[in-house]
């Protein structure tokens, strides 16, 4: 996102799904006790779950769905790909007008019944879409009071541009649950209507008479009820590491390709994707950033912006766009979930794993931000020996400035809070420990148990 604290897309967003969890809303001139949740919890006390993330990732996961025509894959990463079509189906791009007939297959998860009956959930997955291949990823849900959602589509997505345009979709709503381009939200919480139990439905599409197929290798959701907040309990540091991670400023690159989001000072999202996808080793040939003006500079953060641009939301922070973009480098998977603390965060970063996070805040509740932001992606790379956080912020002047330090307090409570105070003093919303976690697909074993202790597998 830019810097300054204007309504953006991702807000409206936001405002939305934050109206959908207000079921204990506080008012606009009330304060929560000094270190003490919006409801003045015990901070000694361990907060409850609020986070359920599952995914379907393994052979065995793959065989234990409905398939119509679709098979598993087996392998060193297991999938689910086109075997014998279904059928085929029409689909005009809403974004060129250009239609056309695909063969298709379905592959439709178990039940879930979430272990937290949930106000929103977003949906994720990593897969490969050669040319001539796309997928659509859906969500059906049963509320806690036994009736269903219908089937809403959740993305619509390849790893190019040039078959079909990657895409939220609108305008879909029951009158009890909305879909808010990459979020499923209750309408109004306050009901106690939750989310209890869902399922997702893979459409894998190819060209006629191909054998190319689309390839999904980890499929999976967030489900979460966090509660309004304007302040959450302090954690204590325990933790002193920092991770070498590249450092690329989205600032460098205003003006550049204004058809995505209106250029490089909305780039946070995919700044930060790019950031540890080279991290862990990710790279970009030649041939990919040919299309880049050579004039530039960081190429690579510009074939980002493009390739997670969501052409119905205009913009590159499509949080799921985001993670199946980092999938499509070799050897990489990416997860969108909730993190509950800092600690949580240590956990990652001890392990190896730095975490993109999504915070909102007055240019005063950060020091040394410099700016203010309706919403904004940040790389936690680590922590000083005061439990600080060390940050890679894309809304830097230029590379040699993205690292920065950030008070540990007025961090962790701008990025967990779901309520905050906008520069009107009016209630807005906050994204509640929302982060992209991009990890090996073949984690070691350290990572893999700091991974399963954030609910991550």
């Amino acid at each position: 996102m830019s810097r300054a604290e204007q309504p953006s897309r991702r807000t409206v967003l936001a405002a939305a799904v934050a109206a959908a969890v207000a079921g204990s809303a506080i008012p606009a001139n009330a304060e929560a006790a000094p270190g003490t949740g919006a409801g003045g919890a015990d901070p000694g006390r361990a907060p409850a779950r609020e986070v359920d993330y599952r995914a379907w990732t393994t052979f065995r996961d793959w065989r234990g769905g409905v398939a119509q025509g679709a098979r598993p894959v087996a392998g060193a990463r297991p999938g689910v790909a086109i075997g014998a079509p279904a059928g085929t189906t029409d689909y005009t791009d809403p974004h060129t007008g250009r239609a056309g007939t695909w063969e298709y297959a379905t592959w439709t998860s178990p039940v879930h019944r979430l272990t937290v009956p949930s106000t929103e959930v977003i949906a994720s997955w990593n897969a490969h879409t050669p040319s001539g291949t796309w997928i659509q990823v859906e969500l059906k849900g049963t509320y806690s009071d036994g009736t269903d959602t219908p089937w809403y589509v959740m993305g619509r997505w390849a790893a190019g541009d040039q078959d079909i345009k990657r895409t939220s979709v609108d305008d879909q709503g029951d009158g009890r649950s909305s879909v808010w381009t990459d979020t499923f939200a209750i309408d109004d919480a306050s009901t106690g209507l939750r989310l209890a139990s869902y399922r997702l439905r893979l459409t894998l599409h190819r060209r006629p008479g191909t054998r190319a197929t689309p390839t999904v290798w980890r499929l999976g959701a967030m489900g979460s009820d966090v509660p309004d907040r304007f302040t959450v309990p302090a954690s204590a540091p325990g933790l002193a590491q920092e991770l070498h991670v590249p450092r690329y400023s989205q600032e460098i690159h205003k003006g550049q390709y204004p058809e995505y989001d209106n250029g490089g000072e909305a780039w946070c999202s995919p700044t930060s994707s790019q950031m540890i996808i080279e991290y862990w080793g990710g790279r970009l040939t030649e041939e990919q950033l040919a299309w880049v003006d050579p004039s530039y500079a960081d190429p690579q953060v510009c074939h980002a912006a493009r390739y997670t641009y969501d052409h119905q939301y205009a913009g590159c922070g499509n949080w799921p766009f985001n993670a199946a973009y980092a999938a499509t480098f070799k050897g990489l998977q990416g997860v969108v979930t909730r993190l509950g603390s800092l600690t949580d965060l240590e956990t990652l970063i001890a392990a190896g794993i730095p975490v993109i996070t999504s915070q909102s805040f007055l240019e005063k509740e950060l020091t040394g931000a410099g700016y203010g932001t309706s919403g904004h992606l940040m790389t936690v790379i680590g922590f000083t020996a005061d439990g600080d956080v060390i940050a890679n912020d894309p809304a830097s002047d230029d590379n040699e400035a993205v690292r920065r330090v950030y008070r540990r307090r007025e961090w962790e409570n701008i990025w967990l809070r779901t309520k905050r105070y906008n520069a009107s003093g009016k209630v807005a919303s906050g994204t509640g420990g929302v982060c992209y976690l991009y990890f090996p697909a073949h984690p070691s074993p350290r990572q893999r148990k700091a991974l399963a202790a954030v609910g991550v597998r």
